[in-house]
């Protein structure tokens, strides 16, 4: 006979606060009391640390009993396995990490089991004897245990390997099954390797939404707002209406035509400077330059508005005003299907303007785009975008409202695609003998295309291009490579009619020319700007205008995250390629098969630098590689996208970086950007408690302590931030840089010396002061400005008060410091006529350590 001991677990009654036994709480009457009489939590934790009981796991959704048995207790480890908002995986193993280092026994070989996972020593560096933990992503032990995800880990790993004879004898089907597993194992691990990659990329994916905000009773301005139109516009009756509305909110209105040319900078120039000269600043400037969608007269793809713009910008960075320059466009986005996208060429604007925030953020004030019928309430409402919109800076105004735009994750998540999309027929591709256009050439050949047609302007004579065709032909495809400049009208036409002419009907277009120039805002001139535009948007345009879109299966734009949320010096890339989301999206809505993705940088021969290579990389931008980027744009086609970003971005790093200059409500709502930007956005303002505080010591204290005080406070906080062990390894005279801190650590620093110091340091303190030294003496004259001459407030009293009681301990720091107020003491005095104090106080200020130590033994009577 076999006896089996169910093992008990101690049970504490909240009705009692003391142990009981399973017997008492499985009578009604113990429920009965636990619902009618008081909880006795207190009690509880009590009873168990007397049983001796240091460390509690809370099993539930949230951590409310650990946050209030630290309240009861002292001296114990509580540990959530579960909290509110947070990846439950991760919790739950932090939790666990957090009891093992506490003593608690966890079976880690059951966590890892069939994970690969094997123990190593860990680094030690030879001479500083500090260890370094390498970073590694956290293991996922979901769905029903870990023991099935082994199992099922070990079958694809078979599978994924092309292991006949492993899987044949893992399904115990013997030699018999090698033939039919041979057959299908290609298969398995083609549908694995996809299955693997689509789950990736899905993580890459990003969609621009639109989300209503609420009105603004009454807005109002003040001073004097410049209203730049374009030329012969001025009586206009929208540009009249938009000048009352204006006045009528309390604005002085000024008009300022501009038309683009290419003197224009300069003469925009001098009317901003006789308009400040006669008023004596500009609270504002609005543009509705971006209304002209006239060709310009010598660059007749692109609208003169565009160049109106840009060189309203730069006429106003070259002034080094900072009064906010807002654009106005017309129907140029969307903000749901209902919403008519009328007017693409305007789109320009918003992506010229997103480079621009980046770039000048003194100067930007937003863009707002207007209904198609502004009327009042539309006017009403600009007023308000320009008055202030707690820093919204990208605004759509409809009759039903205003909305405010955001990019949001469009993970798949598990959601069946669309449909299944295969390239028939004969696909054209531009900018086919590049490197992108070559990536794709090789998947649509690989996925049944009869006919792939690579266009450039070199045609066969393009590096590589021999190659290429040999290599689509043994997929399956017949080529042709014809040179043609899209941004030529006739010479798309004619390629277009000798292919109809042939019996190829174009059935797919992709359109992934572009000119890989890049110029910041303030030296694009308009040749420059065109030369980097045309291509992207001609040829979207021609090609639009002369395919029969009936025959289409689909046409794809290659677009840039640059138009999405910005990228430096890449102004009028930026500004081409929103033309081509727009009119991607204008087309989608008449009912076209065409889709815009918004690229983050690719590898593999893209326009990317190897100096960009490691920059992106700092900045937390990672490249998308070839395979990758073709999963996701086959992904993107078989959930039927209209517009969509891809990109692979490390928010952790990016965020900071990105929102550095000012805030970017555009990509707020990501999740792990809110993670992000979470401390910074909850940093001190100036003027809070910490900076009066340090005030008052830093008044008490001799010029030589208050130099290494603020010394050793930005040294420790950059030692933190560096990783290092002690703040000795912060050389004080050494640069920031040359210590190992770049942009994103240079933020985190200053957030940490904000914290401390309750200043509002710019993020770009860690460079304009570059050694810990200089930064310090920044910093104590930030701290004690406005502070000469008068007396401390009562309220610094108080807080010195505070921090001498924190710093007890310290009684060579102490003695300083009653040293200094007794010398400030005998000053006071003097100035009264009072002498009967010990005026000779000063001379401590001078004393050695030692002599310190002395006089602090003395005091205590210890010698």
């Amino acid at each position: 006979t076999l006896t089996f001991h169910q093992p008990e677990i101690a049970i504490v009654s909240n009705v009692t606060g003391q142990m009981v036994s399973g017997d008492e709480i499985c009578t009604p009457e113990y429920w009965v009391r636990h619902v009618r009489e008081a909880v006795r939590f207190v009690d509880g934790m009590r009873t168990l640390q007397d049983q001796g009981v240091s460390v509690f796991l809370e099993l539930g959704p949230d951590g409310v009993l650990s946050a209030m048995g630290q309240d009861c207790v002292e001296d114990s480890v509580f540990a959530p396995a579960l909290r509110k908002d947070r990846d439950e995986p991760k919790t739950l193993v932090t939790a666990l990490a957090e009891l093992y280092v506490r003593g608690s026994v966890v079976d880690w070989a059951a966590y890892f089991a069939g994970t690969g996972a094997r123990r190593v020593d860990l680094p030690t560096y030879a001479f500083q004897h500090e260890r370094y933990w390498p970073s590694a992503p956290l293991v996922q032990v979901g769905g029903s245990g870990g023991a099935r995800s082994a199992i099922d880990a070990e079958f694809w790993d078979v599978v994924a390997r092309g292991d006949v004879d492993t899987l044949a004898r893992t399904l115990d089907v013997g030699e018999t099954g090698a033939p039919s597993l041979a057959s299908m194992l290609p298969a398995l691990s083609q549908w694995h390797r996809n299955r693997s990659e689509s789950l990736a990329v899905g993580s890459w994916r990003y969609r621009v939404s639109w989300t209503p905000v609420d009105d603004t009773p009454e807005p109002a301005l003040t001073g004097v707002w410049v209203l730049a139109v374009p030329p012969g516009d001025t009586d206009q009756p929208l540009v009249e209406d938009c000048a009352r509305s204006l006045r009528d909110h309390g604005a002085t209105v000024v008009l300022l035509p501009v038309d683009g040319g290419p003197d224009d900078v300069t003469t925009i120039g001098d009317r901003l400077r006789e308009t400040v000269d006669e008023h004596g600043s500009l609270s504002g400037v609005l543009s509705l330059l971006s209304f002209d969608e006239r060709p310009h007269p010598v660059h007749s793809v692109l609208p003169s508005g565009s160049f109106a713009v840009l060189a309203l910008l730069r006429a106003m960075t070259r002034l080094e005003l900072e009064s906010p320059l807002w654009c106005a466009t017309r129907t140029a986005v969307s903000v749901r299907r209902s919403d008519v996208l009328a007017r693409p060429v305007q789109a320009q604007t918003w992506g010229l303007g997103r480079v621009a925030s980046l770039e000048h953020p003194k100067v930007w004030g937003g863009l707002v785009d207007l209904p198609g019928e502004v009327d009042a309430r539309a006017l009403k409402r600009l007023v308000a975008a320009l008055a202030g919109t707690d820093g919204e800076d990208q605004l759509a105004v409809r009759g039903t409202g205003v909305f405010v735009r955001r990019v949001l994750p469009a993970t798949p998540d598990g959601s069946a695609p669309a449909r299944s999309w295969k390239p028939s027929g004969t696909a054209l591709i531009t900018g086919g003998t590049g490197a992108l256009g070559g990536h794709v050439a090789r998947w649509l050949a690989a996925d049944g295309a009869e006919h792939v047609v690579l266009t450039s302007r070199r045609g066969d004579e393009a590096s590589g291009v021999t190659e290429l065709v040999a290599e689509l032909e043994k997929l399956g495809s017949r080529v042709t490579v014809a040179a043609c400049d899209v941004t030529d009208r006739t010479a798309v036409a004619g390629l277009l009619e000798r292919l109809s002419a042939a019996g190829d009907t174009v059935r797919t277009v992709v359109h992934a020319a572009g000119v890989g120039r890049l110029a910041p805002l303030t030296v694009t001139d308009d040749d420059t700007f065109a030369d980097i535009a045309v291509a992207k948007v001609a040829g979207a345009r021609y090609l639009d205008e002369l395919i029969d879109h009936d025959d289409l299966d689909a046409v794809i734009y290659f677009s840039s995250v640059s138009a999405v949320w910005g990228v430096g010096d890449h102004g009028a890339y930026a500004a081409a390629n929103a033309y081509a989301d727009a009119l991607a999206e204008q087309r989608r809505a008449e009912g076209v098969p065409a889709l815009s993705v918004a690229w983050g940088p690719w590898a593999g021969g893209g326009m990317v630098s190897e100096d960009a290579k490691i920059l992106l990389d700092r900045q937390g931008v990672r490249l998308i590689q070839p395979a990758s980027g073709i999963a996701a744009l086959r992904q993107a086609l078989e959930h039927d996208d209209t517009t969509v970003v891809i990109a692979d971005v490390d928010w952790e790093r990016f965020a900071p970086i990105f929102t550095m200059a000012r805030a970017r409500p555009l990509i707020a709502d990501i999740p792990q950007v809110a993670a992000a930007i979470g401390d910074t956005a909850a940093e001190p303002a100036g003027g809070t408690d910490a900076a009066p505080a340090l005030r008052a010591e830093l008044m008490v204290m001799s010029e030589a302590d208050r130099a290494q005080l603020l010394l050793d406070l930005v040294r420790g906080h950059a030692a933190t931030v560096l990783g290092h062990a002690s703040p000795k390894s912060v050389e004080a005279g050494r640069a920031f840089r040359e210590l190992g801190f770049d942009s994103l650590t240079a933020v985190e620093l200053r957030n940490r010396l904000n914290a401390a110091t309750g200043l509002r340091l710019p993020a770009t303190c860690v460079f304009d002061h570059p050694t810990p030294t200089a930064l310090a003496g920044h910093l104590q004259a930030e701290v004690l400005q406005d502070a000469e001459g008068e007396l401390p407030a009562g309220e610094e009293l108080d807080r010195l008060e505070q921090v001498l009681a924190v710093r007890a301990h310290d009684d060579l720091g102490r003695m300083r410091v009653v040293m200094r107020l007794e010398s400030l003491l005998s000053k006071l005095n003097e100035a009264n006529g009072t002498t009967d104090r010990d005026s000779g106080a000063e001379r401590y200020e001078s004393a050695t350590n030692e002599e310190l130590f002395d006089l602090i033994d003395n005091d205590l009577g210890i010698s």
